[in-house]
């Protein structure tokens, strides 16, 4: 008996002791388990294989997330030059890019949004105009989510919206138009657990979060996984006749991945979780119900408008310098007509410079001016100073410096061309090359979709992008055709809490068990699918006519 119990002791202890301790086994053991990658690049002195060593130990640590994402994107940096691969002055030049800066201005600049509370006032206003009906409430929410996250990050337009769906649900279960919760049978919760929100709840926090990943695609500034794509194509083909800049970008991929795409996925879920073509049902009467209460839906807007005020000096300025920074980059170098960087005699000005100049002017501009009536006055003076309009306390606090080395992948992606394992792994999948471009377009997709479903958006692209450019050359299609299609489905990751910041936010904040975001995401990835595949098949050629054919550059 007492070596029973000593076994189910033991057995309790080794499992608590995987259970605490899982990151630093698996940190030792990842590089364990890839070594004999390592040693077959060592013995043929085949830098390849070395490189490649390093891309699978940073795939492992991104999936598994062992250490921390940030600091597996520094990987580069230690073992690129050990390897002899690139020097560290290159390797160290990815990390503060032009593509990078012009993401920490987009940060900021999205802070000072935050910082000023124009954001939730752009909502408010917003969702006044479009309606307060369940079905119009929704659709406004969905597309105000969509619309910020075009200029914002995905994760802080999530986390504004969260609070207002809560508010007004909140709303509905007091004035007893439907239920925001599911009971203990429909689904059982342990004690002292919040209750699981209901089916129509989780339309309108799928809706936000869905709207923040597909919002994130529109702009390169959107989320960090554009900017990527952007720097590892500059990177991979500098002498390339298409260029990736802010106006074509968002020709690219508004029509057809942000607009069509948000309103299949709006319409999805009407379908599935709000009983749109079902009036009968449980559901659908209890939306029509709060369709002909919505006047209560509607104070509750006002009273949040209400709290805000007037719309005060620092709002009016912050509004004005993204305009302005919007402004600057959409008409550098348009591409259809001479921009202003065209007309100025300077070295190339890439996108960091526009960006950072409204950054700038955020620091040097007080939120008020109320101290020029001070200076032809007498005392006594104010004895205080005034606030600028953003705060670098706060851009310290909240500005997540990380995803700057994340970008900085970069480094992995030139040292995988330098080394030659891209091209290596591109030359494996020439067989491609007997299939329709579609298909091929298709495969890519497909792979993109699959992948970011369980890691870190940015990590995939970091890994699949080199792979699918050097694929293209091996086949000789457009490297554009292939990549720019894959990047973007990188953002689209409907399925699971750990796949995007978005759909963990509303997992953290409502406590949705994953199973129900597992189902939801099914019909807006296969929307996602078909809209990518469009868009990389037939947008393409009307955006980029060159890529109709293999370019000579890339010969």
């Amino acid at each position: 008996m007492g070596d029973a119990d000593g076994k189910i002791g033991g057995g309790q202890a080794v499992k608590r002791c995987c259970g605490f301790h899982w990151r630093g086994k698996a940190t030792a053991m990842i590089p364990l388990i890839t070594l004999p990658i390592m040693i077959y690049g060592v013995l043929e002195n085949n830098l390849a294989f070395q490189c490649m060593y390093l891309v699978a130990n940073m795939a492992l640590f991104w999936i598994t997330e062992a250490i921390p994402l940030y600091l597996t994107a520094l990987f580069p940096v230690v073992f690129l030059p050990l390897f002899g691969i690139l020097t560290s002055e290159k390797v160290c030049s990815f990390y503060f890019s032009d593509t990078v800066v012009m993401f920490i201005g987009g940060l900021l600049i999205a802070l000072a949004i935050e910082y000023s509370n124009l954001h939730q006032r752009i909502a408010l206003n917003t969702i006044l105009i479009v309606g307060c009906s369940p079905r119009r409430l929704h659709f406004g929410l969905v597309m105000v989510t969509c619309f910020i996250s075009l200029w914002i990050s995905n994760s802080a337009a999530t986390a504004m919206m969260c609070p207002i769906v809560k508010a007004v649900l909140n709303e509905m279960e007091t004035q007893n138009i439907f239920a925001i919760y599911k009971t203990q049978e429909e689904e059982p919760v342990e004690e002292g657990d919040p209750p699981h929100p209901s089916t129509i709840s989780m339309a309108f926090y799928f809706g936000i979060a869905y709207s923040s990943s597909i919002g994130g695609c529109g702009t390169l500034i959107g989320t960090g996984t554009n900017l990527t794509y952007k720097g590892l194509y500059d990177t991979r083909f500098p002498n390339s006749d298409e260029k990736i800049d802010f106006p074509i970008f968002m020709a690219y991929s508004v029509p057809f991945v942000v607009l069509v795409l948000i309103f299949l996925t709006y319409f999805s879920l009407q379908v599935t979780h709000m009983g749109l073509f079902r009036p009968n049902s449980k559901i659908g009467q209890e939306v029509k119900k709060g369709a002909e209460s919505q006047d209560v839906v509607k104070d509750v807007i006002k009273q949040r408008k209400a709290e805000l005020g007037p719309m005060s000096c620092h709002e009016i300025q912050v509004g004005l310098l993204f305009v302005l920074m919007i402004f600057l980059l959409f008409t550098r170098k348009p591409g259809f007509f001479p921009g202003w960087a065209d007309f100025l005699n300077a070295k190339a000005i890439g996108s960091g410079p526009p960006v950072f100049f409204a950054t700038i002017l955020l620091f040097a501009l007080p939120t008020q001016y109320t101290f020029f009536k001070y200076c032809c006055g007498k005392a006594p003076f104010p004895g205080q100073t005034l606030d600028a309009c953003l705060s670098w306390v706060y851009c310290q606090k909240y500005t997540p410096f990380g995803l700057a080395f994340l970008l900085g992948g970069f480094a992995l992606a030139e040292g995988s061309r330098v080394s030659g394992m891209a091209k290596m792994l591109g030359e494996s999948l020439a067989f491609a090359g007997e299939m329709h471009s579609v298909l091929v377009i298709s495969m890519c997709i497909i792979i993109s979709l699959f992948c970011t479903a369980f890691a870190s958006n940015v990590a995939i692209c970091n890994i699949l992008i080199p792979i699918f450019s050097e694929m293209a050359l091996a086949i000789e299609v457009h490297p554009m055709k292939l990549t720019f299609p894959a990047a973007l489905a990188c953002s689209l990751a409907f399925h699971l809490p750990v796949s995007t910041p978005p759909n963990a936010i509303i997992s953290g904040f409502t406590g949705l068990k994953t199973k129900y975001m597992a189902i939801a995401g099914i019909l807006p990835t296969c929307w996602a699918f078909l809209c990518l595949l469009f868009t990389g098949t037939v947008w393409t050629m009307l955006i980029y006519p060159g890529t109709t054919e293999f370019p000579s550059w890339a010969i």
